[in-house]
């Protein structure tokens, strides 16, 4: 399974987890955990997705989310499991 951490983060709006997950949805992406907060007025999510089915190879699904989020005000970040443990290791 090709597990990746798809983080979104910025001020609060209405919808940004709609239009995240639809497309993922639209591009048979799998969302296997999901975690969101908001603190004060601020919108944090960590996604772990599966890629396996995707209808876009992973470089085209990270570049449209990070399109996404510049349309919607948030920053998303799309990293294989590997990668994002890699630089998070203390």
């Amino acid at each position: 399974m090709k597990k990746t951490i798809i983080t979104v983060v910025g001020k609060d709006t209405v919808g940004i987890i709609a239009k995240v997950c639809t497309y993922l949805a639209d591009n048979s992406v799998n969302i296997l955990d999901i975690s969101q907060t908001i603190v004060q007025d601020y919108f944090n999510m960590m996604m772990i997705v599966d890629c396996n089915n995707a209808s876009q190879p992973a470089d085209k699904l990270a570049d449209d989310l990070e399109k996404i989020g510049d349309d919607i005000g948030v920053s998303i970040k799309m990293q294989h499991e590997d990668i994002f443990n890699s630089m998070h290791r203390i």
